[in-house]
């Protein structure tokens, strides 16, 4: 993937087999030498953060067996260094949201996904202590975790989710 934009990455499950597919490696090696010589800051939301970057790529291992199994993230969004909302995704259309003394709390975004009325478990605990004493220095920033075999890993800083143009309800 590339550090310098966002969704610029490609699922390699089988290293070998990709290096001796000549059409399938000569297309990621096409498009990634593409997303580094473009400026994703300018033109993919006007998202500053991205704008003095310098492009790198980045090779990461694959923390799941089944890309399209189920997975569950973690995002706490932390306003002037504290966490305020928390939100569990459990795959792509159920979430449990959660307020600042993790409280399960009403959708807040102007969206309507599945809900799910589940008590913050260890990992939602742990991954709103952590974001606490990462977001210390920052106005705004969300923290994405994952889990993945019942353990949290730390995923990105997001300062624009969404190109900054979600809307809260209240």
């Amino acid at each position: 993937k590339c550090n310098h934009g966002c969704k610029w990455h490609y699922i390699i499950k089988n290293k070998k087999e990709f290096l001796n597919t000549k059409p399938i490696f000569n297309l990621v090696k096409q498009n990634i030498t593409g997303w580094m010589e473009q400026e994703y800051w300018c033109w993919g939301g006007f998202e500053m953060q991205y704008k003095e970057i310098e492009p790198k790529i980045l090779i990461e291992p694959l923390f799941r067996e089944n890309i399209n199994e189920d997975y569950q993230k973690i995002q706490v969004y932390c306003f002037q260094g504290m966490p305020k909302i928390t939100i569990k995704i459990y795959n792509t259309q159920e979430i449990s949201i959660y307020d600042a003394k993790l409280d399960i709390t009403e959708d807040i975004f102007d969206t309507d996904p599945q809900k799910r009325y589940i008590e913050a478990d260890k990992n939602i605990k742990l991954a709103v202590n952590l974001s606490e004493n990462i977001a210390k220095e920052f106005k705004f920033v969300r923290l994405d975790w994952f889990i993945y075999k019942d353990n949290l890993y730390f995923e990105e800083f997001t300062f624009t989710p969404y190109s900054g143009f979600y809307t809260f309800k209240n």
